[in-house]
């Protein structure tokens, strides 16, 4: 497994990116880390291989603190300014994602680091063509994977999935929405099929206006 430090100041924000992070095959959560002290304590005792970093850290920007990391850094940050991306790839950071970015979109990027990975553990040397073709699934096209079977992701799925497991109550499609960062109509659309799947209990609540909305619940076997 590849364990992943995500450093975010907004508790919220992180624990998004960390659902998102472990959506993807392969992929595990080292820790939580909110300000620049934490992300360097962390990163040294827990030795993660990835590591999700922010720019705006209450007590250091992220650019700061990136040289300083014994791991490899992927930028997930709201800085969408020149000098912050060239600082970011200068001091080596692997990619740069501008808040918000959807489960798919990091999923996309992590899915390429591991093949990054695989490619290079090929023996004590490596040829130019192996570093070549390291480099390329690295940077491959963010389309570049294989559509999922009947027009769904599987990380989104999972995603959505994780957020109703940790839910103590029903949600509603924009609430799950809203967690899990996509549009209203394509949680209801993956909420529907898990509903019929019969992983998802389906209920309506009636608002203040009386209009009812559909809730849902993760329904444990």
């Amino acid at each position: 497994m590849i364990r992943v430090l995500v450093v975010d100041d907004d508790f919220r924000v992180a624990q998004v990116h960390a659902g998102f992070v472990t959506a993807v095959p392969g992929f595990e959560i080292a820790g939580l880390a909110h300000t620049a002290g934490q992300a360097r304590s962390m990163a040294a005792e827990l030795a993660p291989e990835l590591v999700l970093l922010d720019v705006y850290l209450p007590d250091a920007s992220g650019l700061t603190l990136l040289p300083d990391l014994d791991a490899d850094v992927i930028m997930a940050t709201a800085a969408a300014d020149p000098d912050s991306v060239r600082a970011a790839f200068r001091h080596g950071a692997l990619h740069y994602l501008i808040k918000p970015f959807t489960a798919a979109v990091l999923g996309t990027r992590l899915s390429a680091y591991a093949r990054y990975r695989r490619a290079l553990e090929c023996g004590d040397e490596l040829t130019q063509a192996a570093v070549d073709g390291a480099v390329a699934a690295l940077h491959a096209p963010v389309n570049a994977e294989p559509p999922a079977p009947k027009g769904q992701s599987p990380v989104t799925s999972r995603l959505i999935s994780e957020a109703l497991r940790r839910a103590p109550e029903p949600r509603s499609a924009a609430e799950v929405a809203e967690e899990v960062g996509v549009s209203r109509a394509t949680a209801q659309r993956y909420l529907a099929a898990l509903g019929e799947s019969g992983k998802v209990k389906v209920s309506l609540r009636y608002g203040a206006t009386g209009r009812p909305e559909h809730q849902y619940a993760w329904s444990p076997r």
